[in-house]
C-alpha cells in the first residue's frame, strides 16, 4: 500500500517551508513514525535539517533537472522502508524555471507522486484577503491535490478567528491549523541560504520545534494513507570496485546530492571521505579526487594555511590523477580565493586564475552542460563570486555558454552537476579514475 506523502508548499519564498516542513518531520518521527524528507529543487542547506530530524539522509526531487520517472525511482527507493513521507517545495508552489510552464515547480511534483499539499500561508497584515489566496492556489491546476492551509506568523486570536472565519466559509481545503508570529524557531540565514544544521545548533531544538508544531497542527489530517503508487523499480546491483575516490567531505565541502554519491557507488566505485580543513595527506591508493560544493570562502584561512593538504592535490592533479570539482570545489582549485574583506588566501593553484567574493549574489539558476556528443547533463549555479577571467590556453570542458574547464585530468566548473540527468556523465569520470587504477596497478 502507498505511503502518506505530504508536500509542503508555499505561497511564495520565505514563507516559512522549511520551518513547517522540518517540523512535521519531527513531530512524525516523534510518534514513531519512520519519516522520509525530500527537498524539491537544488538544494544542498534543507536537506541537512530534515536529515537531522529524521535520522535519514533527505533526497532532492527535481522536475526540471530529473525525468519524471527518475524522480519517482528515488523518491520510491528512499521510501522503501519508510512510514510516511514529508517533501519540501521549492520557492512559491507554481515558481520555475519559466512561467507558464509547471516544470520544475512543487505543483508539477506534487502531481508526479500524486501527494497531498499542504500550503503555508503568510497570514501576517491580512485577514479576510488569504481566502482569495487560498481559492487561487487550490483552483488555478485542479489536478494539484490541496489538502489543507497552515496560516502562519498569525498574531493573536482575534486575528486567526478572522483567518479562519473567511477560509472556511469561501475555500475548499480545510485549516490545518495556525503558527504564532513570534515563535522562537526561524531558521538562522547565511549568504547562500541557511545555516547547515549541523552548525546551526538546531538539531538540539528539533524535539521542541517537533513538540510546537504537533500543539499547534492537526497531524491525525495528514496520516491518512495517499492513493497514489509510486512506481516500482528494482533496486540496481552493485558493481564489484572499479576504483576508489576521495570525496572532500568537511565544513568547507558539504554540498553533495546523495543520488550523485550512490550512482558513483553502484558504478563501482568505492567512497573515501577525507578533509582538505583537518586532513594533511591524501588518502592511500585512491584512484581519483571529488571536490563538491560548500563555503570554502569561510574557511579560506584554514584551508590556505594548510599546505600540506594543497601540495598533496596539486601533486596527485599533475600526475594526472582525475579530478572532479564544481563550485567551491573548482575555486580550491584556483590559485586564489579573495574574502568580502579583500583579503587574498592562496589555494591550490591548478586553475590560473582568482574567485572574488562577492557581497551580493553573483550568479543563480538552472543550467544545462554539453561535455560530449551524446553526455548533456542538467545542473544549477548558485554562488556569491567572480572569477578572473580565465586564460585561453585553458581547455573549455563544456559547449558555450556553459563554463567549465580542463587541466591535466581535471574537470572543474562553478555548475553542480545532477549525474541522474546524465549517467554517461559520472560514468566517464569513473572509467577515468578505473583506468588509473590500471595503471598504477
Amino acid at each position: 500500500m502507498s505511503i502518506p506523502r505530504i508536500v509542503v508548499a508555499g505561497t511564495h519564498s520565505g514563507v516559512g517551508k522549511t520551518t513547517v516542513a522540518t517540523g512535521l518531520m519531527a513531530a512524525f518521527r516523534r510518534r514513531g513514525l519512520r519519516v522520509q524528507g525530500f527537498k524539491i529543487g537544488p538544494d544542498f542547506i534543507d536537506p541537512t535539517f530534515h536529515k537531522a530530524a529524521t535520522g535519514r539522509v533527505s533526497r532532492n526531487l527535481d522536475g526540471w533537472m530529473l525525468s519524471r520517472e527518475t524522480n519517482l525511482e528515488i523518491f520510491d527507493r528512499a521510501t522503501a522502508d519508510a512510514d510516511i513521507a514529508v517533501i519540501e517545495g521549492v520557492m512559491g508552489m507554481f515558481d520555475g524555471k519559466q512561467s507558464p510552464s509547471l516544470a520544475g515547480t512543487t505543483a508539477e511534483m506534487a502531481m508526479w507522486l500524486d501527494a497531498s499539499v499542504v500550503l503555508v500561508l503568510d497570514a501576517a497584515s491580512m485577514a479576510g484577503s488569504a481566502a482569495a489566496i487560498v481559492h487561487g492556489f487550490d483552483t488555478l491546476v485542479p489536478e494539484v491535490r490541496l489538502s489543507a492551509v497552515v496560516c502562519n506568523r498569525v498574531g493573536t486570536d482575534r486575528h486567526y478567528t478572522l483567518l479562519r472565519d473567511a477560509i472556511s466559509a469561501l475555500c475548499r481545503p480545510p485549516l490545518l491549523g495556525r503558527l504564532p508570529r513570534d515563535a522562537n524557531f526561524a531558521m538562522p540565514e547565511r549568504h547562500l541560504g541557511l545555516h547547515l544544521a549541523e552548525e546551526s545548533g538546531i538539531a538540539e531544538k528539533l524535539d521542541q520545534l517537533g513538540a510546537w508544531i504537533e500543539q499547534h497542527l492537526d497531524l491525525d489530517l495528514l496520516l491518512k494513507p495517499g492513493v497514489g503508487q509510486a512506481i516500482r523499480l528494482s533496486l540496481p546491483k552493485l558493481e564489484p570496485i572499479r576504483a576508489r575516490i576521495a570525496v572532500a567531505q568537511d565544513a568547507a565541502f558539504c554540498f553533495y546530492y546523495q543520488d550523485n554519491l550512490d550512482l558513483l557507488q553502484q558504478q563501482g566505485v568505492e567512497l573515501i571521505p577525507f578533509s582538505p580543513l583537518a586532513g594533511t595527506h591524501l588518502p592511500p591508493n585512491i584512484d581519483g579526487i571529488y571536490l563538491g560544493g560548500g563555503y570554502p570562502e569561510l574557511h579560506a584561512a584554514a584551508l590556505s594555511a594548510n599546505q600540506s593538504m594543497r601540495s598533496a592535490i596539486k601533486h596527485f592533479i599533475e600526475s594526472e590523477g582525475p579530478v572532479y570539482a564544481e563550485c567551491g570545489g573548482f575555486m580550491y582549485l584556483m590559485d586564489a580565493i579573495v574574502d568580502t574583506e579583500g583579503n587574498t588566501w592562496p589555494m591550490a593553484g591548478i586553475f590560473p586564475t582568482t574567485a572574488r567574493m562577492q557581497k551580493r549574489l553573483a550568479k543563480l539558476g538552472y543550467i544545462e552542460v554539453t561535455a560530449a556528443p551524446d553526455e548533456t547533463a542538467r545542473g544549477h549555479e548558485f554562488r556569491y563570486s567572480q572569477m578572473d577571467p580565465m586564460p585561453e590556453s585553458i581547455a573549455r570542458a563544456y559547449q558555450e555558454p556553459a563554463e567549465g574547464y580542463r587541466v591535466h585530468a581535471t574537470l572543474a566548473s562553478y555548475i553542480h552537476v545532477h549525474f541522474l540527468s546524465c549517467p554517461a556523465f559520472a560514468e566517464r569520470f569513473v572509467n577515468q579514475c578505473a583506468q588509473a587504477r590500471l595503471r598504477n596497478s
